[in-house]
């Protein structure tokens, strides 16, 4: 039970509508685009989807069991109520699991990942949670224990989340009337800005009416542009590091404090909270909030991340869209081997040396679990890979003996 099937249609269309944005941009000379910034949202996107396709934790096992055994009666499939109920009703509950992801530490840490993004355009919106199989389906449980049936609840789920792709971008002004009741770009560039004006504000997925109602509500002023990313900048493309940073942070503050008390705490505190003795002897670094994280690479280096651009999307929508001739075992390597691409463009986009060998080390691994048969070489998505590995690793290869510049990929 799951709202990826919709994700993985919609893929295509984001990807297009990215294009759409990136050419309008160009055209109008107001490009909000950084090949960095873009190709870290698109791979912390694709990557999100594994531990769902690989029902990781316990909400499907707990979504059946409610669904089943614990609703309190069955609404009608067939009935237009049902529909329009249970879309205001997920609308609601993600309200509140949005707002509490940014109150509370331990539900930030697995939210925040959505927000590091230093620009704001149509990429950003794919920036979404890997760890968010822990603990976020909690909120929406309701949903079926007032017995809303499965597939509404998993359509809803779907709609909400693509209806909220559009309003990532900066080239959309004010919608009048429809600002007062609907999410809209102008009013969720606020919920991505990080000025202090700003912050934690405007939750809805689809309705700005519970802002409203509830107090959290900040419209776009024309005197103070949003300024994006955290106020604590992750300053990495590392989708690995995006995704654990906060959990690590609030390891090592419960680990150094010397209060036993604060050592629970800071699992369960506001975001911003940190316990005092760590707090003086372990600051954090102050960076002007201006100051976007933009490591310069080689040219060369450049023409590699362009490649890994091109293929990595492809090779994961060929994943999604063959799941079903796939194992598990062979879905969890796919899926090990892309986040591992991701990581090593990371380390390339922020000018890492021998990140070139990384790769080759990581394409011969590939070729190797490939042509060994523990995956069939009859699917595609097993081909594609092998494709993908065998074209880096001669792309390697005639860079580093057959091109000879001063500027090295192996050396940077």
């Amino acid at each position: 039970m799951d709202k990826s099937f919709l994700i993985f249609l919609a893929i295509p269309i984001f990807f297009l509508m990215i294009c759409i944005e990136l050419l309008y941009c160009y055209a109008k000379g107001k490009n909000n685009y950084r090949l960095n910034d873009t190709i870290t949202s698109i791979n912390i996107g694709l990557i999100s989807r594994f531990p769902t396709i690989l029902n990781l934790g316990f909400q499907g096992l707990t979504f059946s069991y409610v669904a089943t055994n614990m609703n309190l009666f069955q609404l009608s499939i067939n009935s237009p109520f049902t529909w329009i109920f249970a879309f205001f009703l997920y609308d609601f509950l993600y309200y509140w699991m949005h707002r509490l992801h940014h109150e509370y530490k331990f539900l930030w840490a697995t939210h925040v990942v959505h927000h590091h993004g230093e620009e704001f355009n149509l990429s950003t919106a794919l920036r979404q949670t890997s760890t968010g199989f822990l603990w976020k389906w909690i909120f929406f449980v309701p949903i079926l224990l007032v017995g809303i049936p499965s597939p509404v609840f998993v359509a809803v789920g779907g709609l909400n989340l693509i209806y909220q792709f559009w309003v990532h971008t900066e080239h959309i002004g004010k919608l009048g009337w429809y600002e007062r009741y609907f999410i809209t770009p102008s009013n969720h560039r606020i919920h991505h800005a990080k000025n202090p004006e700003y912050v934690d504000k405007n939750y809805g997925g689809v309705f700005i009416l519970w802002d409203r109602f509830f107090g959290t509500y900040c419209e776009e002023r024309d005197d103070l542009k949003p300024v994006y990313g955290t106020v604590k900048a992750l300053r990495s493309w590392n989708p690995l590091w995006a995704n654990i940073e906060v959990f690590i942070n609030m390891a090592k503050d419960s680990y150094h404090t010397k209060n036993w008390r604060d050592k629970v705490k800071v699992w369960f505190s506001r975001t911003t909270w940190r316990p005092e003795d760590v707090e003086k002897k372990f600051p954090y670094r102050n960076i002007d909030q201006n100051d976007k994280f933009d490591p310069k690479i080689s040219p060369n280096l450049m023409k590699f991340v362009w490649i890994q651009l091109i293929f990595i999307p492809f090779m994961t929508l060929v994943v999604f869209f063959t799941l079903k001739g796939q194992s598990f075992l062979e879905t969890a390597i796919f899926g090990i081997s892309l986040f591992l691409s991701s990581i090593i463009i990371s380390l390339v986009l922020s000018n890492k040396i021998n990140t070139i060998i990384y790769e080759s080390i990581r394409s011969l691994l590939v070729l190797s679990i490939i042509y060994s048969g523990i995956i069939s070489i009859e699917l595609l998505a097993a081909q594609v890979l092998a494709i993908h590995a065998l074209f880096n690793i001669g792309m390697i290869i005639i860079y580093r003996f057959f091109i000879h510049k001063e500027e090295d990929l192996i050396t940077n």
